[in-house]
């Protein structure tokens, strides 16, 4: 892998081909279909301008009417033939690729999904929007492209064999195109390699931008950003336009330079043809089949040399796609069944964390959190305490150090069992379209509608959501039924509640309510987190006098631990921060 502009790489053109031919190579029966269905095509398409001289021939030395008429019948059958074969060569090839595209597809956002949190959020949600979007869909469009690309080679192939059966003169003047092909593919190809890849850099920028529009709108209009962030997504799409410009006026001067190529090559054909004609070495049938030849190789050539404009294109486009789908990811393994769950305890050994290029955001971090008991991490912001929740989370390992859940350490697990044995709840809860119910048995799929009210009923949710207009049935998310912040809490709460996990992780969960749900949220989470082990990243100090102990982070640090009322009696940190809570 070569690293592009982001933290995300991006394949070499090797990696590329490879993955890309692996994927191709699942379907052995529609590659033999193809590759039968073209080479039949072909062979049938060059049989008609062959057959076309034959007739041509036959006409000049007053042939009979029953030969003339055998021929044009050969002709007609031929070329209804090939029409056909090349059908269904086009569809067999288009089948082939689509679903080459639709594995790469589900390999690309199998690896997002379970890519490193750390590594995804440095890269930046717009890169990865664009790849597994804009960069999919450039590959996809590109594969019907591909059928075209894959009959014109084989109709190359056999046309060079069709000129093997005329005049081998005439067949060597047509290679006089192929110096000017050589030196404008040598000038095209390696500058639309870069150009294209910038132009997809460009549009991941532009993503990206838009992306922090939508999802900011509030905070926009909260400070009354419009006109700046408009002008910041102007730029990026400005930017992405000039990009895609450039590729474009690259690939013009390439295709000028092709009609030149057809029309010398031509010329070159048909002067040869003519001499032989006088010299009486060839017929006006051989000279007028290889003309119709060379013209027929118009189409496939220039449809091979004039993609390059896209293949370039798609190449960018695939080559960033195979560089999340190669990707090291830690591998799915079975999970072992698990019924019912004991208090687990955990412990963190001299963990340390720095985000890629930045300082250590936690240092030298050792604590145990004992079977079924609570932790609160207190702090200002920037202390480093949702990074420390995160790493006892699971959610990403910790650059140094270890952490151990009980007697295992957490890397043993499994992503399955890790999540079966971790709840995390962030500040910034997602609530999927869908129905309310399919949105709670994300967590617990064979979970019956009394296990869902249960679970609603325990985080204090169960009053507005028989309020709902259908109840557990009524659709939510993007453009359904809207939920406040405080409901998609307590939302990402019940999943939690129904998941059942030993060990329960809240960054932040009443952060995003006013003080009334704050304070309902804090009652959900109390109910949540008893007779678990706990790690509540508390934003209110009320939530945190709750826990069983508390941690105050600084710089990175914990810099003071123990139960609520010591730490109070003991005058330090903690002791102002509550006093000037309370105040």
């Amino acid at each position: 892998m070569t690293p592009g502009a982001t933290i995300l790489p991006v394949a070499t053109g090797r990696v590329t081909l490879t993955a890309f031919w692996r994927a191709l190579r699942r379907y052995p029966l529609l590659a033999w279909a193809s590759v039968a269905a073209a080479t039949a095509a072909s062979v049938a398409a060059v049989v008609v301008p062959i057959l076309l001289g034959r007739l041509v021939d036959l006409v000049v030395a007053g042939g009979t009417v029953g030969s003339l008429l055998l021929t044009s019948a050969l002709i007609l059958g031929a070329g209804l033939a090939a029409a056909i074969l090349t059908g269904a060569a086009n569809w067999l090839v288009t089948e082939w690729g689509m679903r080459a595209c639709a594995d790469l597809r589900e390999e690309v956002l199998d690896r997002a999904l379970r890519m490193d949190a750390t590594r995804l959020e440095s890269a930046g949600s717009g890169d990865v929007a664009s790849r597994v979007t804009e960069d999919v869909e450039r590959v996809t469009d590109s594969v019907r492209l591909a059928a075209g690309i894959f009959t014109a080679l084989v109709t190359v192939v056999i046309t060079f064999a069709g000129f093997a059966t005329l005049d081998w003169r005439i067949a060597a003047a047509f290679l006089v195109v192929f110096p000017v092909y050589v030196l404008s593919l040598r000038r095209f190809v390696p500058q639309a390699k870069r150009l294209y890849a910038a132009e997809r850099e460009a549009a991941a920028v532009r993503t990206q931008s838009v992306l922090n529009t939508f999802t900011g709108a509030r905070t926009v209009h909260a400070y009354g950003m419009q006109e700046r962030q408009s002008r910041r997504v102007e730029q990026a799409s400005r930017h992405a336009v000039v990009a895609r410009l450039r590729a474009v006026r690259g690939f013009l001067w390439f295709a000028n330079t092709m009609n030149y190529a057809e029309a010398l090559g031509l010329t070159a054909v048909l002067l040869t043809g003519f001499l032989l004609v006088r010299a009486g070495d060839s017929t006006v049938g051989d000279v007028t089949a290889a003309a119709l030849l060379f013209h027929r190789l118009f189409g496939p050539l220039g449809l091979l040399l004039m993609s390059f404009n896209d293949i370039q294109s798609a190449g960018a486009a695939l080559a960033r796609l195979v560089g999340i789908s190669g990707l090291d990811v830690p591998a799915t393994r079975p999970a072992r069944p698990i019924s019912g769950w004991l208090p687990t305890s955990v412990t963190a050994k001299s963990v340390w964390h720095r985000y890629p290029g930045g300082p250590a955001v936690v240092q030298d971090v050792s604590i145990e959190i004992a079977e079924g008991q609570s932790l609160a991490i207190v702090g200002e912001s920037g202390a480093g305490k949702t990074t420390l929740a995160a790493i006892l989370g699971g959610v990403f390992p910790a650059a140094e150090g270890e952490v151990w859940l009980g007697d295992r350490r957490i890397g043993e697990l499994d992503p399955a069992e890790l999540r079966r044995t971790v709840g995390v709840v962030t500040q910034e809860v997602h609530v999927f379209a869908g129905t309310l119910a399919d949105d709670l048995r994300l967590a617990a799929p064979a979970a019956s509608d009394d296990d869902l009210h249960a679970a609603l009923r325990l985080v204090e949710a169960d009053g507005w959501v028989n309020a709902l207009p259908d109840g557990l049935s009524t659709r939510v998310g993007d453009g359904e039924h809207p939920l406040t912040a405080g409901q998609a809490q307590q939302v990402a709460l019940a999943r939690i509640a129904l998941l059942d996990p030993p060990i329960v992780v809240l960054d932040e969960a009443s952060a995003e309510a006013g003080s009334a749900g704050a304070r309902q949220l804090e009652r959900a989470s109390a109910a949540l987190i008893r007779g678990r082990t706990a790690v509540v990243v508390a934003h209110r100090l009320s939530q945190a006098h709750t826990c069983d102990r508390i941690a105050v982070m600084a710089h990175g640090r914990i810099v003071e631990l123990g139960a609520p009322d010591d730490l109070v009696a003991a005058g330090g940190r903690y002791a102002e921060l509550w006093s000037a809570w309370r105040r």
